[in-house]
């Protein structure tokens, strides 16, 4: 697991949500959250960009390796 989909996933958790709870409060399907946690399906921009603003980070930090991240 890559660390994009381990924030994904912790981020999720951390809100006591399923992922289909997630998917009906950002309208998307479960199996959408479960790929993109999986990382088998990029999500589009449009529902990075309603992940990133339900857990009110930057879609940059949800979805993209940074450079900081490798210095961990």
């Amino acid at each position: 697991m890559n660390i994009v989909n381990y924030r994904l996933i912790q981020l999720r958790k951390a809100a006591s949500l399923t992922q289909e709870q997630l998917g009906k409060k950002i309208n998307v399907s479960q199996s959408m959250i479960a790929h993109c946690e999986a990382g088998t399906k990029d999500p589009g921009k449009a529902n990075k960009i309603k992940l990133a603003n339900y857990f009110n980070v930057t879609v940059e930090y949800l979805f993209y390796e940074l450079y900081y991240d490798e210095q961990s």
